[in-house]
């Protein structure tokens, strides 16, 4: 089976930030990464309704991050708390909230066409 050949395959390096930019919108499409990144690649924008498949991954990783930012909130209050969080976990949580508000906000924006324009909603 020597002269069988799979597809070809593209690949390409990032940074850590554009990786979780990256899987941010990949979560927040409710698609497979593979479909994700062809779609990306083909037509340059990601056009995904809102639906329960879709809404509550985003729901429940948005729902960690907030017990993450409660932990923090809590060590800061709590004058016996041992450890505060560093600068550094303090940067990672709010670069994962940005890396999600911005997936989910993109995501709005590319089906905003739902209710602009056309439509007889007032």
């Amino acid at each position: 089976m020597s002269n069988q050949h799979k597809n070809p395959t593209i690949s390409f390096r990032i940074t850590e930030a554009e990786r979780k930019q990256i899987e941010a919108k990949i979560l927040a499409s409710g698609m497979m990464k593979k479909d994700y990144f062809v779609r990306s690649c083909i037509y340059n924008r990601i056009c995904v309704v809102g639906k329960k498949e879709t809404i509550y991954p985003l729901v429940e990783t948005i729902y960690n991050l907030y017990q993450q930012l409660l932990v923090m909130q809590t060590a800061f209050i709590d004058s016996t708390a041992a450890e505060l969080p560093t600068t550094e976990e303090i940067s990672a949580l709010q670069s994962d909230y940005k890396n999600m508000l911005k997936a989910i906000i993109d995501m709005l924006d590319g089906a905003k066409y739902l209710w602009e324009g056309g439509g007889s909603h007032e």
